[in-house]
């Protein structure tokens, strides 16, 4: 078995699937498609998941924190 079909059977196992991600360490895709509408979701079972995670919450956190040293100064 190769890894793409290793990777959509893993994709396919609703085990791997909770309400709202996806976890699977044998598929090697660190985005995968949703399983209903149109996207993609993180697999959060990927070794660099937690990385882009952790970044995206920073990002998220230190624009919020600039803003509001923004507001503040401006008051």
């Amino acid at each position: 078995m190769n890894q793409d079909e290793i990777n959509q059977n893993e994709w396919s196992d609703p085990k791997n699937w909770s309400l709202l991600s996806y976890s699977s360490r044998l598929d090697s895709r660190l985005f995968v498609p949703k399983r209903r509408g149109f996207g993609e979701t993180m697999n959060f079972g990927h070794k660099k998941a937690r990385i882009v995670s952790l970044t995206f919450m920073g990002l998220i956190l230190s624009s919020l924190i600039f803003a509001l040293v923004d507001i503040a100064i401006k008051h």
